[in-house]
């Protein structure tokens, strides 16, 4: 595989895309969606420090919320950088993640309307939490892409007409498709050829090296920064193992 490879986005939202990658291997494909998942750093709550907790909760159940909670993650943190959050809640009322106060105007939770707890008449929560970076293979809490998938595009071409009294049964195919050079999702025509392609023969086939990506992140980085950075890792991963090999 040489550098040079195209990306063409088919659809694509705050969180969640679907993109065309053509010149990759199978392998650096698979690559690709398991550096997603386990290699590209986040923020992540790893150190809680309460001041009081008059709830019903026990102080680690509230530790292993608050850990589960995404947290926007900026390009200039290094791996022994933290950033302090604090809350402090009374009831009646419930703790939501968009309680907390960062140190880091630009770390805070994705999501503001994570539930915590919540806190009855006279019972309180406050806290500290210290968030530090991690990856997915070190723990699940660290995974920026919660959802990553991928399959070959496939290739779709008429051969034929069906026969006159010969019925248009189901042909089910998920995914994206090439027609004429148009990229088209299958979900346009409910998944069935045989509604896009009605009495019509037709033979579907991978394309070589071209593969649709499903990618869905948690909110701590957009869909681009996180491809951006696992590609960068199988990079600095394959310089370093050069780098070995010619010792």
């Amino acid at each position: 595989m040489t550098d040079e490879f195209e990306v063409t986005f088919i659809d694509r939202d705050d969180r969640s895309a679907r993109f065309l990658v053509r010149g990759v291997t199978p392998a650096f494909a698979n690559g690709i969606r398991r550096a997603m998942i386990a290699d590209v750093q986040t923020l992540s709550i790893d150190t809680v420090r309460i001041i009081e907790n008059s709830s019903v909760m026990f102080d680690e159940q509230i530790g292993l919320r608050l850990g589960l909670i995404p947290l926007t993650t900026p390009d200039d943190y290094e791996p022994d950088d933290t950033v302090t959050l604090a809350i402090d809640v009374e009831g009646p009322a419930t703790a939501y993640s968009g309680d907390f106060v960062s140190s880091d105007e630009l770390v805070e939770p994705a999501d503001k309307n994570v539930p915590i707890i919540d806190l009855k008449e006279g019972q309180r929560l406050e806290l500290e939490a210290d968030a530090g970076l991690g990856r997915g293979k070190d723990h699940a809490k660290y995974q920026g892409g919660v959802a990553v998938a991928y399959r070959h595009l496939q290739e779709v071409e008429v051969v034929g007409e069906k026969g006159e009294f010969e019925e248009d049964d189901a042909e089910i195919l998920r995914g994206v498709i090439v027609d004429d050079g148009e990229l088209v999702p299958t979900e346009e025509f409910d998944n069935d050829l045989s509604q896009r392609y009605p009495g019509k023969e037709v033979e579907v086939r991978d394309v070589p090296n071209a593969f649709v990506f499903s990618v869905e992140t948690d909110g701590s980085m957009s869909v681009e920064e996180l491809v951006t950075k696992a590609v960068d890792t199988l990079y600095d991963r394959a310089d370093e193992l050069e780098s070995a090999v010619q010792l």
